[in-house]
């Protein structure tokens, strides 16, 4: 039986629930990181996070 994998990206639901601040703040902070990484020249899904950029960047 495979492990569960954990999710590449988070949702807003997902980063209200691990910071726990609304939803709408969530989307804020996800605008937020992906604007960053869009200046960096990284392809973005709008309201998802990259969970590997989400962990370095912000401290729960």
């Amino acid at each position: 039986m495979a492990a569960v994998q954990e999710q590449k990206f988070l949702t807003a639901d997902d980063v209200a629930k691990m910071m726990n601040i609304s939803k709408s703040t969530a989307y804020r902070v996800i605008k937020q990181l992906n604007d960053e990484l869009h200046k960096q020249g990284k392809i973005i899904i709008h309201g998802k996070i990259s969970r590997r950029y989400f962990e370095e960047k912000v401290y729960y």
